[in-house]
């Protein structure tokens, strides 16, 4: 049983560009690492608003206790690893942002030159 079926290129004049495949694929496994973030950060709020309930609601101490949040801090500092992994760390502080500093103190100087 033949699992995969190879046809013959037979236009020789026709030449491949690989770059919008690769382009593809790039963003294809950004925007699955940006899914998976999301479904990441969705189980740790559900599983963690039951959990403290959960425990808070069986302890003594009640909701006043450490213990129904150590889950939820150790956790979350996993959960903003994967957030740094997935939007890298200058999501606040990009280029992006950089080049809207520089045109809005451009433009504050050339109100201040008129």
């Amino acid at each position: 049983m033949e699992k995969y079926h190879i046809e013959s290129y037979e236009d020789p004049k026709e030449t491949t560009d690989y770059r919008n495949e690769e382009a593809y694929l790039r963003a294809k496994k950004k925007v699955d690492a940006i899914v998976g973030f999301y479904w990441h950060l969705a189980v740790y709020v559900i599983v963690n608003l039951f959990l403290i309930i959960l425990i808070a609601v069986n302890s003594s101490a009640g909701f006043l206790s450490f213990g129904p949040y150590a889950t939820a801090l150790f956790w979350g500092i996993g959960l903003a690893f994967h957030f740094l992994g997935v939007f890298g760390t200058n999501f606040l502080f990009g280029k992006k942002w950089e080049k809207r500093k520089i045109e809005e103190f451009m433009k504050k100087e050339e109100q201040n030159w008129e």
